[in-house]
């Protein structure tokens, strides 16, 4: 053992907590003999009943409940229910309604990318203990990240609104469309920082990442034109090949004892979703730009390194500001923002691409388009049996022999890759072994290993 401690003691480490997102857990395991018997991820916040609080209420009124989901990706929810919603009512997607959305998706990946890469992955892989203390060192590339995320809000107003819970979104499109001069001075921000993007991805991609090679199975939609984001249909690298309306045939929700989240899977098995499994399922998708600038760094698609998140994250930021060009370079002013239809009753399914992965909702209305049952299974809750293999595999690689500070660090990084909705993305407030001796073993066990938030 690194450690030689007293095998009767217990050890309580505290360090500062620094919140990042919102949520709360903690991470157990139990471990004898170099090799870990019991893993837990466990969420213990009281369940938050958004399913419940949709019941009865109007249909226009769910975009707006919606957002309240999340305070990282309140389009992601908006707008899969708006979707799962004009599926019920028969609304097609107007061409100027779907570029548009694309638009406003892609600045909460913008934002939410860039902040990911800037708090949590750049001083993990730099050694900083927090982002603050990164800055010191790297002040304009932490300077560069604010600027990309500053401009996916920028974004996200244009159609929104506002960046924090949007509220231009509506069914059938928009509450507005944006004047011309809107658009022209946002083109201008976005031509402005395409040079910058394209730094802070070979930044980003740069980063000495560990090496964590996983077998998954990842999950993304995947478009036939375009890459994957608010349509196509739901694909595995796996061979899955469904429409949105299947999912409840092959993805099942299960209660675990030592969680409040549901743990998903599909056809019984673990998944993995988020930025790689779409670069996985789609990287033929992406600007011929892009691909020439990934396979200039050096990137090959698909890859099973669990940390090349952070390169594909980076590799959506430039897309985002690419595509987002593109449309809005040939922007028009609609007729109307928004398309007629008729409510009726019914039931509608739909999956979008949150910043973190694929999110499902099911919505069942009555006639007069009031909410009879909700379903939103946010991605977060889809990782966690991916997360808890994860969390096993790489602990056992790395060694249980290592001191308690060097298991927690590795346990929290593990954790921020997936860029999960709860705090464990947080640097974690304790960290408590238990140790003690088997009469069978030369060296101390590790019998208890609790990394509480």
């Amino acid at each position: 053992m690194t450690d030689q401690v007293n095998p009767e003691r217990d050890i309580t480490i505290e360090v500062p907590l620094l919140a990042r997102v919102e949520g709360e857990g903690s991470l157990e395991f139990t471990a004898r003999g170099g090799h870990i018997e019991k893993l837990q991820l466990c969420i213990f916040e009281p369940p938050r009943l958004f399913e419940k609080f949709l019941e009865g209420q109007d249909y226009t009124e769910v975009p707006h409940i919606a957002a309240r989901v999340c305070g990282v990706c309140p389009i992601a929810y908006q707008m899969t229910s708006i979707r799962a919603i004009e599926k019920i009512f028969g609304v097609a997607e107007d061409p100027w309604v779907h570029a548009m959305r694309r638009v406003v998706y892609y600045g909460e990946w913008l934002q939410s990318h860039a902040l990911h890469i800037n708090l949590f992955a750049a001083p993990d892989f730099l050694g900083f203990a927090d982002a603050l203390q990164m800055a010191s060192h790297f002040p304009d590339e932490v300077r560069r990240g604010m600027q990309l995320q500053g401009l996916g809000n920028d974004m996200l107003r244009l159609l929104g609104g506002r960046s924090v819970h949007p509220i231009g979104l509506r069914v059938g499109g928009f509450h507005r469309a944006p004047p011309k001069h809107e658009v022209a001075d946002l083109v201008d921000k976005l031509l402005a920082a395409r040079e910058v993007v394209r730094d802070f991805a070979e930044w980003a991609i740069g980063l000495p990442r560990p090496e964590d090679e996983q077998d998954f199975v990842g999950v993304a939609i995947r478009h036939p034109r375009e890459y994957g984001l608010n349509e196509g249909r739901l694909m595995s690298t796996g061979g899955l090949d469904i429409d949105f309306a299947a999912y409840p045939q092959y993805f099942g929700e299960h209660q675990v004892e030592h969680s409040t989240a549901h743990y998903s899977l599909m056809n019984g098995e673990r998944y993995f979703l988020g930025p790689l499994s779409r670069m996985n399922l789609n990287f033929d998708r992406l600007p011929l730009e892009i691909q020439d600038f990934a396979h200039d760094m050096g990137l090959h698609f698909p890859s099973n390194n669990m940390f090349m998140n952070v390169a594909a994250r980076a590799l959506e930021c430039y897309l985002a500001i690419v595509d987002t060009l593109q449309i809005l370079q040939h922007y028009h002013l609609p007729a109307r923002p928004w398309q007629e239809f008729t409510v009726r009753a019914g039931v509608g399914h739909h999956c979008t691409e949150a910043p973190r992965g694929m999110i499902y909702h099911r919505f069942e209305l009555d006639e007069k388009g009031r909410v009879l049952a909700a379903t939103m299974i946010p991605p977060t809750s889809q990782n966690q049996a991916c997360m808890e293999h994860d969390l096993h595999v790489s602990v056992e690689r790395f060694g249980l022999h290592h001191p308690d500070d060097e298991l927690r660090s590795l346990c929290e990084q593990v954790i921020r890759n997936y860029d999960p909705c709860l705090s464990c993305s947080t640097h974690f407030l304790k960290l408590k072994v238990n140790r003690d001796s088997d009469a069978g073993d030369s060296d101390p066990a590790v019998p208890g290993v609790a990394l509480p938030c």
